[in-house]
């Protein structure tokens, strides 16, 4: 039997899903059986997942613990970090504010920069930076991924993660290579996106975020704020790196928010991919129109749309997003047209390719393309 394999690029430093490793060896093992498989052999104490099927979530399940005390068992608003899926939900508040006018996609990000601007060089001469380009990843911006900040480290403003000066724990972000040349993944891009945003709003970003986006889809579990408020704190999984190691503090704190800075769930990430998935069909999608939501769905460079990864066409066209931080994955993968599509999170690093199996696991429990060998 075939199995159909999709490619996902590398995300802030990890390759998330379907890498050359082999399928789950039970092929006919059920979607419980494969995440408790796979949690017991590779050390993972808390996973939660949401599956949709005909543009609805049908499935939501915790699993496991929030910690490895095992004293509270994950729930369905068992709080994550999203990593980098964190960009993708960003992206559809600023393609908002393309529509409303309030932002252009081809326009130099430098004429709506107020409190700081891209650096010019020799490499923009010719080619600017501009918001299809950051959200296509090929703006030519610097500065792969963010690793966060320890609970009682000194925390950067905006301004101090963009230009790189301390506290800050990342370079400067400058531009590279020609804008628009070619495609290389920058959250740092994101940053000057986040700027954009407030500068044009005049809101802070989790504010923005909120009125715009997590509020219209009812991602009622989600936030941008960091660090995350005592009162969420409550509801959030404990973060533990690949070797088994707690995250000190818990977590990491990520000021830098459009790029990695997502609290939610899974079935709040179904909640997003539904919207795309019913902007794309025509049906109805609160933030932006369908004609918007067809160009966040078309490849721009590489296999980038704007703000997801793309594969495949027509009823098999799918997008989708890895995330990692400290201590938690994560994983988005949705068809556009046919309504299907799964979330899932947990707090660990895994690099053993679990998460690839249990989307595998997904996909022919519930018949998605492909599953069942045909190509």
């Amino acid at each position: 039997m075939r199995h159909h394999r999709w490619k996902v690029g590398t995300v802030a430093g990890l390759t998330l899903l379907y890498l050359a490793l082999p399928l789950f060896p039970t092929s006919g093992a059920t979607v419980d059986e494969v995440v408790a498989a796979e949690m017991k052999n590779h050390g993972i104490p808390g996973l939660s997942l949401a599956i949709i099927d005909e543009g609805k979530i049908i499935r939501a399940k915790g699993y496991g613990f929030t910690d490895k005390s095992g004293a509270t068992a994950v729930m369905t608003n068992t709080l994550f970090q999203a990593g980098s899926i964190s960009k993708p939900v960003a992206a559809l508040a600023a393609l908002r504010l393309v529509e409303e006018g309030r932002l252009s996609l081809d326009e130099d990000v430098n004429r709506v920069l107020s409190q700081w601007q891209v650096a010019e060089n020799e490499f923009t001469k010719n080619e600017k930076v501009t918001l299809r380009r950051i959200l296509s990843h090929s703006a030519g911006l610097t500065v792969h991924g963010f690793p966060g900040y320890g609970a009682d480290s000194p925390l950067p403003t905006l301004r101090q993660v963009l230009e790189g000066s301390k506290p800050a724990n990342t370079a400067a972000i400058r531009v590279d290579v020609v804008p628009g040349s070619r495609s290389r993944y920058s959250g740092g891009g994101y940053m000057v996106m986040q700027q954009m945003m407030i500068d044009t709003t005049g809101k802070s970003f989790p504010i923005l975020m909120g009125e715009n986006v997590l509020a219209p889809l009812q991602m009622n579990a989600s936030t941008y704020e960091q660090p995350l408020p005592g009162d969420r704190a409550s509801a959030a999984a404990t973060g533990y790196y690949s070797n088994g190691k707690e995250v000190m503090g818990r977590w990491h704190i990520h000021p830098e928010m459009a790029a990695a800075g997502l609290w939610t769930t899974p079935s709040d990430l179904a909640r997003f991919a539904i919207s795309i998935q019913e902007g794309f069909t025509g049906k109805s999608n609160p933030v932006i129109s369908r004609s918007m939501t067809r160009q966040m769905l078309t490849v721009q460079t590489g296999n980038n749309g704007l703000g997801l990864g793309l594969e495949g066409a027509g009823n098999t066209l799918r997008f989708f997003h890895g995330g990692r931080n400290a201590g938690f994955d994560a994983f988005l993968l949705a068809y556009a047209e046919l309504g299907s599509g799964a979330a899932i999170m947990f707090n660990a690093n895994d690099n053993s390719g679990a998460v690839k199996r249990i989307v595998d696991a997904v996909s022919k429990e519930y018949h998605w393309p492909g599953s069942d060998g045909a190509e």
